[in-house]
């Protein structure tokens, strides 16, 4: 089965009050539950913001993106589901618990993966 990356950006929930993240946590965390339970959940979880380090081939290692210059992921999951239409159900369920829109992109396949 195809397996799909549903992501956002950082800072995506930054509009969210403070007084609403403990709802926002539970209803994500509810859509995992429901993930998990149907067998399509992979892996996934939030990015620290401005954590990032690029390494080069050369393996030198710089600051990575900042998100006030570049689009960086926030935060993604990774589920394994029949068709791209289950994925965006999945993604529109994501993206009302988290108050954010979601990108959805396939993974593509790799048989040493």
């Amino acid at each position: 089965m195809p397996r799909y990356l549903i992501s956002f950006d950082d800072g995506a929930m930054d509009h969210i009050p403070d007084a609403d993240w403990p709802a926002v946590g539970e209803a994500a965390h509810a859509v995992l539950r429901e993930a998990k339970a149907a067998g399509v959940w992979i892996f996934g979880g939030g990015l620290q913001r401005q954590q990032a380090a690029i390494v080069a081939p050369d393996g030198t290692v710089i600051p990575g993106p900042v998100p006030e210059r570049k689009a960086v992921v926030g935060g993604f999951s990774i589920i394994e589901v029949a068709s791209r239409n289950d994925a965006l159900a999945w993604a529109g369920k994501i993206a009302r618990a988290c108050r954010c829109a979601q990108d959805v992109r396939e993974i593509m396949f790799d048989p040493e993966s």
